[in-house]
């Protein structure tokens, strides 16, 4: 992140109009439509690995949550993780009806903190490869069905990467989609999390609905990454509040979020043909480094039409 600033229908019908008060971000990646077909099922799990959530804000209660950890999870305003974990969360699954997109409130949420020790709000959680699939290991066995991964990768030896590669086998294995932030270090690269085959990595597009000057790009992220809204986000914040950010951070959620919606709409369907109709669907071609816009309502159209068949 970057630092804060204080139905079915065929593919020739235009999306039902959004009821008032969605913004443009949400327009942007046309979830409007679909999130008035449904705010989640509480049956479709979202493993979150961030750092720890302010459970307490109030634009979470009644929401479905559970935190897959026996690690304390502390969380202060002062905390950054914490303040990284409450606004990816928030994006995810806040109380709808305020300026917050709350994309699935309706989904479980299930925590999964990594603590990196970050001192700036802007940070992103850090982990070695092994810790960060021990997490996802727990999330899938945990339940979830979609993965929204938000952490910087710390140098790691051969064998380390070898048991994250494994685990990111796994979610194939079991159609868990796996969310990640692509990064913001304004770069051409890859790492061991984008370029594997399965893994949707999110780069951060600006309101205009341009790639942000700050998004690390690739080969693999160009050919099987989305974008989403990445330039001031408002999502919640640690004692009751809320906060500004920007990155690919805020943008991943945006497309964990869409997974869980359209897992929720058609719960039969295979995470692969979600992750199918994400990347794939409606045509899109995949030429360079840059992905393209996240399109919610096309793919909510093109496993319409599947089912029908």
């Amino acid at each position: 992140m970057r630092a804060p600033t204080t139905a079915a229908s065929n593919a020739a019908v235009d999306p039902p109009r959004a009821r008032e008060g969605r913004g443009p971000l949400l327009d942007l990646v046309r979830l409007s439509p679909l999130m008035d077909l449904t705010a989640g099922s509480r049956e479709v799990v979202v493993g979150l690995i961030d750092g720890p959530v302010a459970v307490d804000h109030p634009d979470f209660a009644k929401l479905s949550m559970r935190t897959l950890s026996e690690r304390p999870a502390a969380c202060t305003v002062r905390d950054a993780s914490c303040v990284h974990g409450t606004f990816v969360a928030g994006i995810l699954s806040a109380r709808r009806g305020t300026v917050v997109p709350a994309v699935c409130p309706g989904c479980t949420l299930l925590l999964r903190p990594i603590f990196g020790g970050s001192r700036q709000s802007h940070d992103v959680p850090a982990a070695t490869p092994e810790e960060l699939a021990a997490a996802m290991h727990e999330c899938i066995e945990g339940g979830a069905q979609i993965l929204n991964v938000s952490a910087e990768l710390t140098r790691s030896r051969g064998q380390e990467q070898r048991a994250l590669v494994q685990v990111l086998d796994l979610a194939a294995h079991r159609g868990v989609v796996v969310v990640v932030a692509a990064g913001n270090q304004r770069v051409i690269t890859s790492s061991t999390l984008t370029r594997h085959p399965w893994v949707v990595s999110v780069v951060a597009y600006s309101r205009s609905g341009h790639p942000m000057a700050s998004s690390t790009l690739g080969r693999s992220i160009g050919q099987r990454g989305l974008g989403a809204p990445g330039e001031d986000v408002t999502s919640l914040a640690p004692g009751g509040g809320r906060v500004q950010l920007g990155g690919s951070s805020t943008a991943a959620p945006f497309v964990a979020g869409a997974a869980a919606l359209l897992r929720s709409e058609f719960p039969r369907v295979a995470g692969a043909e979600v992750r199918f109709a994400l990347t794939t669907g409606a045509g899109r071609r995949r030429r360079g480094v840059v992905p393209p816009l996240l399109d919610a309502w096309s793919a909510y159209q093109t496993i319409a039409a599947r089912q029908r068949r």
